[in-house]
């Protein structure tokens, strides 16, 4: 274990920062030394004019810039270390409450009262600071999402906990976005301004847990640039609240869909991440390398056949909530990683899985957000969608749809696969002035059709089903009309959200579906699925009527927020690399902006 922080540093050099005592790059070392130059001759030059007003005995830090408040930090920071009094990073503080528990609990205190027999023992972030000569000071701080004031009164100090330091010395080592252990007791503040006091920890004991070197964005600019709230997210969690609502929400979304299945007697599972087939979906996959074996792998786009395998053999009800890999562009509503949920349901069909998508979404809707009813607003085309999840939903054929939307007669069902319709597929587009990029399969253009023409009329929840069989190689053909499968695709604000469909069981006619398939490969169409033999074997041992769904869960959770940003409900969304120079060093966004100029000037 020991040995790690030797191997790395061989293999990039690490030099001492004279001023902070770090370790760092030598690039880094010499961005700061050229920045402390610059403001050492600023300073000098500063002192051959006269001040027009008197000169502060102490820098306010309000003043400094980000370099020098990280340096002045880390100072101060150090010495603690090095005196251990008190030690800037303890093991533990013993915790007995969090915020959210005392505000409710202590809601009853009145004005003016405070609650001497009860001790309270909460961990929190400084997000501001105040103070009444030396004798009193007060926090506002944040713990758990929610905001709690921290009274602070020299009368109340234990200097004998706190090593014998006196009550404003002890509390000039505090600084924004320092961790705080808090020992008090609760109480409501007089009210000077306001008919009610406000509900605070009045404390006995303050502790560092661990401090914050850098500069907190400032409370009133707050911290809202896109980028860099995605690149440092943890610095978007402390400032901004809405920020960690979206997470809380995402989860119980996971949570209510888990329970959902388990109990109906679901079986939650797991299946490879890696695959030597990006089988279980029509997408282009990420290609990785494994090198004991030596031999290429792909992350898995799907873990539809995997888990279809695991009912073959007995798991009637299986499902996984887990992250797809797909080699996609980037947009609003796509990420490359992304969380999906898959189930599939033995002697059931898609019929049955339509009533179970209604009553699962229409009930966790409501059990998230408090009604049947959301919004959805669109920042790039300015749209608001106001969306009723209520059952029950609609349902439109595709194929009749785009025979009325288009004045088109389609060729038959059983037909959709032939030339003669491709031909005719090129015409419609034509006729109705959409664009489809190569390679223009039949399935490609009818897919192009369905998402110019049907797909912006479903703001409402709507199954749109009937699809060609030639659209959905994993499906089982429509028990009544030849050509079209038993699949449907459920789309809400204009996009979709699930995939689901009767599953394809008979291991003769999947083969020759793959087969079409590939052809479509040779074509040109890189999401096109291989023939996966493993798979097909497993079918001959029997799959039985089985019905199989799939659900996006990062999008899901944009519509229950209203963000349509996909990046805006992942933690850590895939960013482009920033500049080296950005990158090497640990500087907040204010510096990034700074050091870019410095560079330039150099």
């Amino acid at each position: 274990m020991a040995s790690a922080p030797l191997a790395e540093d061989a293999a990039q050099k690490l030099y001492d920062d004279p001023e902070t005592g770090e370790k760092i790059s030598k690039s880094e070392l010499k961005r700061r030394t050229k920045q402390r130059e610059a403001e050492k001759k600023k300073a000098e030059k500063a002192k051959t004019v006269v001040p027009s007003r008197p000169k502060k005995t102490e820098p306010n830090e309000e003043d400094l810039n980000p370099n020098q408040y990280f340096e002045l930090r880390s100072r101060t920071i150090n010495a603690l270390r090095e005196s251990k009094s008190p030690n800037p990073y303890p093991h533990k503080f013993h915790v007995n409450t969090n915020v959210r528990e005392f505000l409710d609990k202590y809601e009853h205190v009145k004005s003016g009262e405070t609650l001497g027999n009860v001790e309270i023992r909460v961990a929190v972030r400084i997000m501001s600071m105040r103070s009444a000569g030396n004798s009193l000071r007060f926090y506002d701080t944040k713990g758990s999402g929610d905001s709690v004031q921290i009274f602070c009164e020299a009368n109340n100090h234990d200097q004998e906990a706190s090593n014998n330091t006196p009550f404003a010395e002890h509390h000039n080592i505090f600084r924004r976005g320092d961790w705080i252990g808090v020992v008090g007791v609760p109480g409501r503040t007089n009210p000077k301004t306001r008919d009610v006091g406000e509900l605070s920890v009045f404390a006995k004991q303050v502790v560092l847990l661990t401090p914050c070197l850098h500069q907190l964005p400032s409370q009133h600019y707050g911290f809202k640039d896109q980028e860099q709230r995605y690149r440092q997210r943890y610095l978007d969690l402390v400032m901004n609240n809405t920020t960690r609502q979206i997470f809380e929400t995402r989860s119980r979304i996971i949570q209510y869909l888990r329970n959902f299945l388990t109990d109906r007697g679901f079986i939650e599972v797991e299946t490879p991440m890696m695959n030597k087939i990006h089988g279980g979906a029509s997408a282009r996959p990420f290609i990785t390398h494994h090198n004991d074996m030596n031999m290429d792998l792909y992350m898995r786009v799907a873990p539809e056949l995997y888990l279809k395998q695991l009912v073959v053999g007995g798991l009637e009800k299986v499902f996984e909530i887990g992250r797809q890999f797909r080699n996609e562009d980037i947009d609003l509503t796509h990420n490359p990683e992304f969380t999906s949920a898959e189930f599939y349901w033995a002697f059931a069909d898609y019929y049955d899985l339509m009533d179970l998508t209604e009553e699962m979404l229409s009930g966790m809707v409501k059990a998230v957000t408090g009604s049947y009813h959301t919004v959805l607003h669109r920042e790039d085309t300015g749209k608001r969608y106001e969306i009723n999840w209520e059952r029950p939903w609609r349902r439109v054929p595709m194929i009749p749809t785009l025979e009325e939307m288009t004045g088109e007669k389609f060729p038959p069902a059983d037909q959709m696969h032939t030339d003669e319709t491709g031909q005719f597929l090129e015409k419609v587009l034509a006729k109705m002035n959409i664009e489809c990029g190569a390679p223009r399969t039949n399935s490609r253009m009818i897919d192009k059709l369905v998402g110019d023409l049907i797909e912006p009329t479903c703001v409402n929840p709507t199954f749109i089903i009937g699809h060609p069989q030639v659209m959905s190689p994993l499906a089982k053909p429509d028990r009544n009309t030849p050509g079209l499968c038993e699949r449907f695709e459920m789309f809400a604000a204009t996009k979709e959200l699930i995939n689901a469909y009767t599953e394809l069981n008979d291991p003769v006619i999947q083969r020759s579906l793959f087969a079409q398939q590939m052809a479509d490969k040779d074509k040109g169409d890189d999401e096109a699925q291989p023939i996966d033999e493993t798979f097909c074997q497993a079918l001959e041992y029997g799959l039985p009527p089985t019905a199989g769904w799939g659900l996006g869960i990062d999008r899901l959770v944009m519509f229950l927020t209203d963000k349509y940003n996909i990046k805006e409900v992942l933690a850590f969304p895939l960013m482009k690399p920033v500049a080296e120079k950005a990158t090497e060093s640990s500087l907040p966004p204010n510096q990034l902006a700074e050091a870019n100029v410095a560079d330039k000037k150099d």
